[in-house]
């Protein structure tokens, strides 16, 4: 299945940093600037270099194919930052991985009807399942039952499809709602919290249920 990530920013972090960095450069017509913490890792466009004065907070910006070595400073001090912020550790804790997909609602090796959207944060798990076999049936007939590792759908009471979770859930903390979609395949709506929230699940569905009848 396909998959997208990412990130979300934090609300003070050393890319806000290089954010003010980098347009303060281009505002003053300098080639652009790439900005790391502590260890100044290299940077790409014409093989630019970073350096910080301590003493002023300037920028010297310099190229490799610049023969005569020339080299071009700024102030930057009306940024605010200081030696001490570059130094700053980037919080990890405070950074948070979304990543999403389609996966296959079939028992049928060959089907692949897209029909399970899924979207994962660190701490639950957002599914929109549109399955076509149950097209036709009215949203309100529709109703879901969690257990830790699978998840079933039912219709007037009765199970008609079924799948093996790709995680572990907390099924004092799962939600759905059903709703009546287009071309008549009703949509049903999951939020299903992890039990563990460090584990990343990379997907929705592990295996289609055998009681599965769609």
């Amino acid at each position: 299945h396909n998959t997208t990530q990412k990130l979300s920013q934090p609300q003070e972090t050393f890319f806000t940093m290089r954010t003010k960095i980098r347009s303060s450069c281009l505002r003053r017509g300098l080639p652009m600037i790439a900005l790391t913490l502590s260890s100044a890792v290299a940077f790409t466009s014409q093989s630019c270099k970073l350096a910080i004065s301590p003493q002023h907070h300037s920028l010297r910006a310099s190229g490799n194919g610049d023969k005569n070595g020339a080299t071009a400073s700024i102030d930057v001090s009306d940024l605010g930052l200081t030696m001490a912020d570059l130094e700053k550790t980037i919080p990890i804790h405070n950074f948070s991985i979304e990543s999403s997909g389609y996966q296959s609602t079939s028992r049928i090796p060959d089907v692949n009807d897209d029909g399970c959207f899924w979207v994962e944060n660190p701490e639950d798990i957002d599914v929109t399942l549109r399955i076509p076999g149950l097209r036709g049936q009215p949203a309100e007939c529709l109703g879901v039952l969690f257990s830790t590792t699978t998840v079933s759908v039912t219709a007037f009471g009765r199970v008609v499809w079924s799948c093996i979770q790709m995680g572990i859930s907390d099924t004092d903390d799962c939600l759905f709602l059903t709703q009546e979609g287009a071309d008549g395949v009703p949509v049903i709506q999951l939020n299903i919290k992890k039990r563990d929230t460090e584990e990343r699940w990379g997907g929705f569905i592990l295996q289609i249920g055998e009681d599965s009848i769609l």
